[in-house]
């Protein structure tokens, strides 16, 4: 459909420039281009030499060129017999070449790699209410891992191949199906390929502050709704970060010192913290629940009557409240109310007998 009438979708050109160089397709196209070139060159050559007709021309030429030696149409004068010698030398060549081409694509994995590119480009078209993730670096590969636990659908972006295909001793590393695009994630069109405005939130993690900052602007632009959390090195670039979009920043190094001197002075309490964040060998697990999505018969009961704890191991450990405030270790007999929010701990096993036993399914 012409432009005028339905543009391209955004990221198009981009997409398809980069099939063209991730794949070589400049060297397949060569090829082709090459064999049609010789293909044309051999009919006009027996219609101008011999006077031959199209018809007869084009099954000389292709008899000629696949050597299969069917016979002349008519005899060759001597300038005919010259220009078919120096014909069939010339396309022995281009048909080496045009197969050590479909050789590599085909028994490299050139085309398998296409087509598994463009079904993974169809299947991030399908999602609604996923996570982008920009950046696969440490911290990007650890929000990755525990987003696909949680069962969430996941974009990677990253600009760097070598970094998706690093050899790393992770789970993420293993993992066959993630969801890539691979491009600048400061750009509009690589955000849109990631599907930015159907997205429920980006997670930034790019190494150069900058970076983030770019990100977050592009992002909270395309998506005004979108929930953005962005990585920062340096201290001054949080304010930046958050005058730019991001609802959040997080300063690995500032909280990876903060871990270590707790270490020293409250280690029971980091051996708990990392037993919640899934680092222990005991992991527990913190789920939330609104009160929209409980069951419709348990709305409107205390805490007390829900009977979480016995019913299934899990703990109450929070209330936000609609207005924002929270309540640490709610009262039994307090009775949440619509835009409440339930914050819970346990085991993996308690929080799904918990999920399926109180949630609206």
């Amino acid at each position: 459909m012409p432009p005028i009438i339905k543009p391209p979708r955004p990221g198009l050109a981009n997409y398809l420039r980069d099939i063209w160089q991730r794949f070589n397709l400049s060297r397949f196209v060569g090829a082709l281009a090459l064999t049609g070139t010789g293909l044309a060159a051999g009919i006009g050559g027996f219609m101008y030499i011999e006077h031959f007709s199209f018809r007869d021309a084009l099954y000389m030429t292709m008899i000629t060129v696949s050597t299969v030696g069917y016979g002349e149409l008519h005899p060759l004068s001597p300038e005919g017999r010259l220009f078919v010698s120096i014909y069939i030398f010339f396309n022995l060549l281009i048909l080496a070449y045009l197969l050590s081409v479909l050789t590599t694509y085909i028994f490299d994995g050139g085309l398998r790699n296409m087509f598994a590119m463009l079904r993974n480009d169809q299947e991030i078209r399908s999602y609604d209410g996923h996570v982008i993730v920009c950046g696969f670096g440490r911290n990007g590969r650890k929000a990755y891992l525990e987003l696909r636990a949680s069962g969430a659908q996941v974009v990677v972006v990253e600009l760097d191949e070598a970094v998706l295909q690093e050899d790393v001793a992770d789970e993420a590393a293993q993992d066959k199906n993630i969801s890539v695009v691979r491009g600048d994630a400061t750009l509009d069109d690589t955000l849109r390929a990631a599907g930015v405005e159907r997205a429920r939130a980006l997670i930034t993690t790019l190494p150069k502050d900058a970076d983030n900052v770019f990100v977050a602007l592009t992002a909270r632009e395309l998506a005004p709704s979108i929930t953005i959390v962005a990585r920062a090195s340096l201290k001054s670039s949080e304010t930046k970060l958050l005058r730019a979009g991001a609802d959040s920043v997080v300063m690995p190094d500032e909280i990876g010192g903060s871990h270590m001197a707790n270490l020293i002075m409250r280690p029971e309490v980091i051996r708990f913290l990392d037993m919640i964040s899934g680092l222990g060998p005991h992991r527990l697990r913190l789920e939330e629940l609104r009160t929209e999505e409980l069951r419709p018969e348990l709305r409107g009961r205390s805490i007390r009557e829900l009977d979480v704890r016995s019913r299934t191991g899990t703990t109450v450990i929070g209330l936000r409240h609609q207005s924002g405030e929270f309540t640490i270790s709610p009262p039994a007999d307090i009775v949440p109310v619509p835009g409440d929010v339930f914050l819970f701990l346990g085991t993996e096993e308690q929080i799904v007998k918990l999920l399926d036993l109180f949630r609206l399914v």
